[in-house]
């Protein structure tokens, strides 16, 4: 059964429309100021205020720790509550659960930026665009919070205990990518023969320009999905199709599929397949390029939804007005994918 301290949370997470418990106090609080005071992090050795980012990191990982209860809370309440109650209150805690594996990835990525000036949230969005209580005040607070359809999605039908986490990419994923890029569009999650081919395919361009917006999401088994991002997409595809992709191509001749298994020969002929173009008008409107993809384990389309809501944000607290996918109108899986979340 719950403990004590975890239904005094769930009390807490919703306590009043306008006025939270303490708990979900500490969460507002602890985001506003890590989102007003991000410009403190120095990554510079000669920071002005060498103490401000010692504070600001304390703070972060007193919001992290708070963010990771919500989601063990939720994932205690779907195991622990009874069915009558269970789907009567999950709805709204599955919400709060998807909301703060974003905020709380958002977070961890500020404090691994350099960002100087991060641009100020837009104007108050009409009252109808957020829902009341905590969710809509921290919805208000990322920087993708008046985009309200990338908010609405419908709680899954069968709930899950599931926990998840949510991070940006570390610099120690590099070095292991290729043990779990393999999941790739077709959800894999096994490293075969071929799998350093099919990885590069999958994300090794983001990886090699464009880390700093990659995102990965994890299960108790381990990486079950990713989000990946390009700020200035007409620079990164210039980029990749200038440099990557005549390197990838050199290391993986087209006469190395020969003999293949299947995933290996598609891989070794998307890289030597020319890219489509991007019409202008495409990346003026939309400057920036974004892929996301998880496990066929991964059900619950609110860790997907977090997912992006976490690449979003980072690309929006840089300057970003808008971005696009690149999708092959054969893939029904990532069709599917993509309109699952709107």
């Amino acid at each position: 059964p719950l403990t004590l301290g975890e239904v005094r949370m769930l009390v807490e997470l919703f306590y009043l429309p306008y006025h939270h418990g303490p708990q979900a106090q500490h969460l507002l609080e602890h985001f506003r100021w890590l989102w007003a005071n991000s410009p403190s992090v120095g990554v510079p050795a000669t920071a002005p205020d060498a103490g401000a980012g010692l504070r600001w990191h304390s703070r972060a990982r007193c919001f992290e720790q708070l963010c990771a209860q919500t989601c063990r809370l939720h994932s205690r309440f779907v195991s622990s509550a009874g069915r009558a109650l269970l789907y009567d209150l999950h709805p709204y805690l599955w919400d709060i659960r998807n909301m703060l594996l974003a905020a709380g990835a958002f977070i961890l990525w500020l404090g691994c930026q350099s960002i100087t000036a991060p641009i100020p949230l837009e104007g108050d969005a009409e009252p109808w665009a957020r829902r009341g209580g905590l969710f809509g005040e921290l919805q208000a607070l990322l920087p993708v919070g008046n985009s309200c359809d990338l908010f609405y999605h419908p709680p899954p039908l069968f709930p899950s205990s599931q926990l998840y986490v949510l991070r940006p990419l570390l610099p120690l994923d590099k070095v292991s990518w290729l043990g779990w890029l393999s999941l790739g569009q077709a959800g894999l999650r096994v490293a075969a023969q071929w799998c350093p081919a099919l990885a590069g395919r999958l994300l090794g361009s983001f990886l090699s320009l464009s880390p700093e917006y990659t995102f990965v999401l994890e299960d108790e088994g381990g990486p079950c999905g990713y989000a990946a991002g390009a700020l200035c997409a007409e620079g990164f595809l210039q980029q990749r199709d200038g440099s990557w992709l005549p390197a990838i191509r050199h290391k993986y001749p087209r006469d190395l599929g020969a003999g293949a298994p299947a995933l290996g020969q598609e891989a070794l002929l998307f890289f030597h397949a020319e890219p489509p173009a991007v019409p202008l008008p495409v990346l003026r409107r939309f400057p920036s390029l974004v892929q996301l993809g998880t496990a066929p384990c991964v059900l619950d389309v609110g860790a997907s939804r977090s997912l992006a809501l976490c690449l979003l944000s980072a690309l929006r607290a840089n300057g970003s007005r808008g971005v696009f996918c690149q999708v092959s109108a054969t893939d029904r899986q990532q069709l599917s994918f993509y309109s699952k979340l709107g």
